[in-house]
């Protein structure tokens, strides 16, 4: 992993004392980022995947033990098609050398998502990668890669009716066992780079109480300021879960 950053004079400076322990991204802005550099956008994606690295090693530095990546929806296959099929080139080519490399650091890596409509290369690479980090103990990386959280929650009723589970037995913590993240605890926070304000069909279920972060700052530009920025804003909220503090007042 890349070496912690010296803090920045005035930069939060978060307490582990209270860092989030599954930090989930939509990583928007590849694409932006390229087209203000005139490049193509298959560079912004580059460059995303490039960064990543930089993000785990940072908040594995911080404490997190779980990150999820939101690297390609279900809805991303309506791109235009040379954009899906570079982007299926770039994971491919580059997938081997990033195993290597997360494997390396002690990173553990689990698929989020479907695999069945995945080129045959890409799907094995996938393969390789979570079975040769399996045994890993240090941060878990969740590849959210041909993923919608609807999706998620139809192939979950449909798996407990083909188990045929009674009724009666079906509750959230069954129901939560057969989504794609099952064994990974909620995310505590989701950050969402490129300034939007929506989920899109990301970990719907499992965010019901997640804390959210949005900045402006493009994917592949987050840097290790704006990621303590964002843990920062997470230690001064309170998570209630729909309960009362008693340190605070009513509503």
């Amino acid at each position: 992993m890349v070496p912690e950053p010296a803090d920045q004079p005035g930069a939060p400076n978060p307490s582990a004392s209270r860092t989030p322990r599954h930090v989930a991204f939509i990583m928007d802005g590849n694409g932006r980022w390229a087209t203000n550099r005139g490049l193509p956008r298959l560079l912004g994606h580059q460059a995303g995947l490039d960064n990543l690295k930089h993000v785990l090693g940072h908040l594995h530095q911080r404490g997190v033990q779980f990150v999820t990546v939101y690297a390609f929806s279900t809805e991303n296959w309506d791109r235009p098609t040379e954009e899906v099929e570079g982007l299926m080139e770039l994971l491919r080519d580059g997938l081997g050398e990033l195993t290597q490399e997360l494997h390396g650091n002690n990173v553990r890596v689990h698929h989020v998502g479907r695999s069945n409509r995945l080129t045959p290369e890409l799907h094995e690479g996938i393969e390789r990668a979570v079975a040769l980090t399996r045994e890993n103990t240090g941060i878990t990386i969740n590849v959210a890669f041909d993923y919608g959280g609807r999706e998620e929650i139809l192939q979950a009723c449909r798996g407990i009716i083909e188990d045929q589970v009674p009724i009666e037995a079906v509750d959230e913590r069954l129901f939560s066992k057969y989504l794609y993240t099952a064994g990974t605890p909620d995310p505590d926070l989701i950050i969402r780079t490129g300034g939007e304000l929506r989920l899109s069909n990301f970990l719907l279920w499992q965010s019901a109480y997640s804390e959210y972060y949005s900045t402006h700052v493009l994917w592949p530009d987050l840097d290790a300021i704006e990621l303590d920025k964002a843990l920062a804003s997470y230690q001064n909220r309170h998570r209630r879960f729909g309960k009362v503090n008693t340190a605070d007042s009513l509503d």
